[in-house]
């Protein structure tokens, strides 16, 4: 803990995915992206595929646990489709991980998802919620 103006304790934690990072709405419009860019290689219910990983469950939480939402959303950005890289909209690219973080079970917010790749490695994906400080 490190003293913040006028003396007060502030954290220094890191945001995390359990600190309401999107919409509710943000992530069923990421539904819907979804299942018309992505479903078919990821799966209907985020399981993964033959050549595809999965988007939810624990191997995916392993595999992107204290790692950051932008390193995320910029492996999707340059990566996805798979038929087509890199031709995801910065939007429609956070309304799926929205989505992705939603199937998860990370609760939604009063923000939308920022689009922006340095905003998003401000927040870190952790597969265990924290303890809360007192």
């Amino acid at each position: 803990m490190v003293l913040g103006l006028a003396g007060v304790g502030v954290s220094q934690r890191q945001r995390s995915v359990w600190d309401g990072v999107y919409t509710a709405e943000q992530a069923k419009r990421g539904q819907t992206r979804y299942s018309e860019l992505c479903g078919s290689c990821h799966g209907d219910t985020l399981g993964g595929g033959e050549s595809a990983p999965p988007l939810a469950g624990g191997e995916f939480l392993a595999n992107w646990n204290t790692l950051t939402v932008g390193d995320l959303f910029d492996r999707t950005r340059s990566t996805m489709p798979q038929n087509k890289p890199g031709s995801l909209s910065r939007e429609a690219n956070a309304e799926i991980l929205a989505f992705v973080l939603n199937a998860n079970q990370f609760p939604p917010g009063k923000e939308a998802l920022p689009q922006s790749s340095e905003s998003l490695r401000e927040i870190r994906i952790e597969a265990v919620k924290p303890e809360q400080m007192e």
